[in-house]
């Protein structure tokens, strides 16, 4: 069984209501059940004022009511999800009555993040045990792709398999198998990493601002760093989870040689300084709320935020081999954390990607940490080591010999194994990604801005290749070329990668530059109309797999394909009146023609609002026949499926039919009726010069160009245009 229809949450805290969300996200009938139902009930607001439900309807598919009353509606559940606190006396009582009343064969697993599963079923019976499992969310459960898998040694192989597989194809997780240990994978290398780091900074009396910075960018280390994230786990909660691990763990271990609660942190937490959720940590808002400060971890007190210091290398390896006060920070928390990585495999993990894989999507972390290692030098650690260790792990000093953890062969992924052997890595069963393309073959062809792969199967792939897959010059000329080859030699086309943009929109500095020049500017336009155009009359069917964001121009690469194929935390909108802009490739033609309502269209277009997700993007600029994806890592897979059960008896869309007029009247009231800034109602009247006139897609689209060319030699619009280059976001003049 791979499909889990209906599943039961017990427990409505932060975890057990963000994953009876996720699972609603993913369109399982849900109970979620608590002491009372009120709690129930309360979990789910928090979770809709949180973002938890990728659209606010989703919600009415998680049923709330009370554990006592209600848990006779586990009787026909496929999965029952146990999140209630970390008490093993707690969890068995909950286990009894739950197996008294579950149907055979139903899976049941646990939330937690502490507790062993041999203590878990121990005493139960062993049909319980062999429908359990733990599975281990990340919180928030919609944004945090690992799911860590721990299964028994009775642990029927169908029910571990169900849940691997839903995990990954309807809950989009990267799942991750455990062994049996404290703190499983993320959490007991990511606990070590974090309290070494704030422990060695406040010994050596370093600035928040500079160990954050050294632990960040030069370590693929999301920008929170160190104490950003201490701040926004809790910092009440690193000594609770430290200890828990301590207990857990041999007295040998190093988790057990940490401090788990300094004076400064048993300080703060005596304070009521706990981090973001209290307003104030290792930073908080000054007492006027204008500026940040930040503790000083010498005297704990607060004082004005100020620049990270200027890092002496930005090579990690540079970096820690610098005869410096913060390359000697590096080196002490990464040399350590790499090493103690090294050391847990196979105890915590058959194998090294599964770590990397847990540390990527668990901790954010660019690379693993035996990636990481790979990059840094085995032999280089091996050695640094030697100064912080008594011994030297041995499966560091095999790769060290053998010359990493990866490698290649074939034009497969390799991996060095504990047992000294070298195993391919496989993607699974439904996955395609570029990077693994890449090891086995070249590109077909490949141009500035873009390139074309064989995705097999006789489907394309074209690659933007530009910063963030914005679209110039050269984007729609490597398109254009794409588009040349495409006929011949493909039965489909796919248009999408492996990068976190689909693509911003349109190159937004290389448009600045020409604006003064009118006619560079209409030239420009004309041929992204024109090449998207191509796009929608190629010969073969086209396909766009998106994911991140797909804005402005990104997003009329969507609106000009046959199907979209788009990943569930899909951002996608035609956002250019934020910029001072109208949509002008055909986007602002193609709204009005999907929604048949020049009304609806301007109310949209004047918006400019990007989707929370792919479900918010329906119906105008996702149709119901395009598809969404919740697994990123599956996108490109199942976008070529989608390509090729298009290509039987394809024909090229034909040209919509003209569009009657609307009275410009009727479209005033209503730009009237919305709150703008004065220069959307500049914009508001360009989008009214496109929409009114109804007419054929040709002048349509000509009208759009007028619009853009008119507008851009608005100061106004420049403003927005310089503002939003300059910080990243919108202004309103």
């Amino acid at each position: 069984m791979t499909d889990i229809r209906k599943a039961v949450v017990i427990g409505a805290g932060v975890m057990g209501a963000g994953i009876a969300a996720h699972l609603a996200n993913a369109g399982t009938e849900v109970v979620l059940l608590d002491i009372d139902a009120e709690r129930a009930r309360a979990g789910i607001a928090r979770q809709l004022a949180a973002g938890g439900f990728m659209q606010a309807d989703f919600a009415a598919r998680v049923r709330p009511g009370a554990t006592d009353d209600d848990i006779g509606l586990i009787a026909d559940a496929d999965w029952i999800v146990e999140a209630v606190a970390e008490r093993l006396d707690i969890k068995q009582g909950l286990y009894r009555a739950i197996e008294a009343r579950r149907r055979p064969g139903s899976i049941v697993s646990s939330n937690t993040s502490t507790i062993p599963l041999a203590a878990l079923v121990a005493g139960l019976p062993e049909t319980f045990a062999r429908d359990f499992l733990i599975t281990h969310f990340f919180n928030p459960p919609r944004r945090m792709r690992l799911l860590e898998l721990v299964s028994g040694p009775v642990t029927r192989a169908d029910a571990v398999a169900t849940l691997a597989q839903f995990g990954a194809v309807s809950l989009g997780k990267q799942v991750v198998r455990c062994n049996d240990t404290p703190g499983f994978i993320a959490n007991r290398i990511g606990n070590y990493w974090m309290v070494l780091a704030q422990n060695e900074a406040i010994a050596r009396g370093l600035a928040p601002e500079d160990a954050d910075a050294v632990l960040g960018r030069p370590f693929g280390i999301p920008p929170t760093g160190i104490f950003g994230l201490l701040d926004l786990v809790g910092i009440d909660l690193m000594p609770m989870v430290l200890r828990s691990l301590q207990a857990a763990l041999p007295a040998t271990d190093p988790i057990n040689a940490c401090e788990a609660e300094p004076a400064l942190i048993a300080q703060m937490i005596a304070a009521g300084r706990t981090g973001r959720k209290a307003g104030a940590g290792f930073t908080r808002l000054s007492a006027d709320r204008r500026s940040r400060e930040t503790l000083d971890l010498t005297t704990g007190a607060y004082r004005p935020a100020r620049p990270a210091a200027t890092l002496p290398a930005s090579d990690p390896r540079a970096l820690m081999d610098s005869d410096t006060p913060l390359g000697a920070y590096a080196a002490a928390v990464m040399v350590r954390t790499l090493g103690y990585a090294a050391a847990l495999v196979p105890e915590i993990a058959d194998t090294p990607d599964a770590v990397d894989a847990a540390m990527r999507t668990g901790y954010g972390w660019r690379e693993g940490p035996f990636e990481m290692i790979d990059r840094l030098g085995a032999g280089w650690l091996a050695e640094r080591l030697s100064g912080h260790l008594d011994t030297v792990p041995p499966y560091l000093r095999l790769a060290a010999t053998a010359g990493g953890f990866y490698g290649t062969e074939a034009g497969r992924r390799t991996v060095l194994l504990p047992d000294g052997q070298r195993r391919a890595l496989a993607l699974p069963e439904g996955e395609i990604t570029l990077a693994a393309l890449s090891l086995a073959r070249p590109p077909v062809a490949r141009w500035e801005a873009g390139a074309l792969w064989d995705l097999g199967e006789g489907v394309a792939g074209f690659e933007i290749r530009s910063k963030a897959n914005a679209i110039g010059e050269t984007v729609l000329d490597a398109i254009g070329a794409a588009l040349d080859r495409v006929g011949g030699d493909f039965a489909a086309l796919v248009i999408g990668s492996d990068a976190a943009a689909f693509s911003v929109g349109a190159d937004l500095r290389a448009v600045l530059a020409m604006a003064d020049d009118p006619a560079q500017v209409r030239d420009f336009i004309a041929r992204g109309q024109n090449v998207l155009m191509r796009l929608r009359q190629a010969p073969v069917p086209v396909v766009a797999a998106a994911a991140g964001p797909a804005l402005g121009g990104g997003c009329e690469i969507c609106l000009h394909s046959d199907a979209v194929q788009a990943h569930a935390e899909l951002s996608m909108g035609l956002v250019e009146a934020k910029v001072g802009l109208v949509p002008a490739w055909g986007g602002s033609t193609t709204v009005l023609h999907r929604t048949g309502d020049a009304a609806q269209a301007l109310r949209l277009l004047i918006g400019a609002q990007a989707s929370g997700s792919a479900f918010g993007a329906r119906p105008v600029l996702l149709r119901p026949t395009d598809a969404i994806t919740m697994n990123r890592d599956r996108l490109l897979a199942d976008a070529r499926a989608r390509a090729l059960a298009l290509v039987p008896g394809y024909r090229p869309p034909a040209a919509s039919a003209p569009l009657p007029a609307t009275e410009r009247g009727a479209l005033q009231t209503v730009l009237d009726g919305l709150e703008l800034a004065p220069h959307d109602r500049r914009i508001g009247a360009a989008l009214i010069d496109i929409l009114a006139p109804g007419g054929s897609e040709e002048e349509l689209r000509a009208r759009e160009r007028e619009a853009f060319v008119g507008l851009i030699a608005m100061p106004a619009t420049r403003e927005r245009m310089q503002h939003m280059l300059a910080t990243g976001k919108p202004l309103r003049n």
